[in-house]
């Protein structure tokens, strides 16, 4: 089976991933294996960030503000949390790039931190569940 994950800006198909290890290229596969290896700690960072579930409530939280802005005390109050797990949680997202203090208290979504939440979340969920309905098949 021919199957392809891609990534598509305005028409414009920037890359294109197949997701069945027979459909890559020998050198090109050991390549792509080096290159995540390579960059291994960064996606752990970010895999790190968002693998509990009180920080994907804060970042779920900062996705339903229009400009994906928050301060403290909202996390806090909206999530009924205490000081320590807003600060302990709000710096491993910051560490994994999804997160940007603004100013005294006040945190933003950074544009990976967004575009990274939409893709570990919303997508890979749908393309898992694609996955598995193909297999059912």
């Amino acid at each position: 089976m021919n199957l392809k994950l891609q990534l598509v800006r305005d028409g414009i198909v920037l890359f294109e991933i197949p997701l069945s290890l027979m459909d890559w290229p020998r050198e090109q596969l050991a390549d792509e294996l080096d290159a995540f290896e390579t960059d291994f700690q960064r996606f752990s960072n970010i895999f790190d960030a968002l693998s509990h579930e009180t920080r994907f409530r804060m970042m779920k939280r900062l996705m339903e503000e229009e400009n994906r802005t928050i301060n403290f005390a909202d996390f806090m109050r909206d999530l009924n949390l205490n000081p320590k797990i807003v600060w302990e949680n709000a710096k491993k997202l910051t560490e994994g790039g999804l997160l940007e203090k603004v100013e005294r208290g006040k945190y933003r979504c950074s544009e990976v931190g967004e575009r990274g939440f939409i893709l570990l979340s919303f997508a890979l969920r749908h393309l898992i569940e694609a996955l598995e309905e193909m297999e059912n098949y």
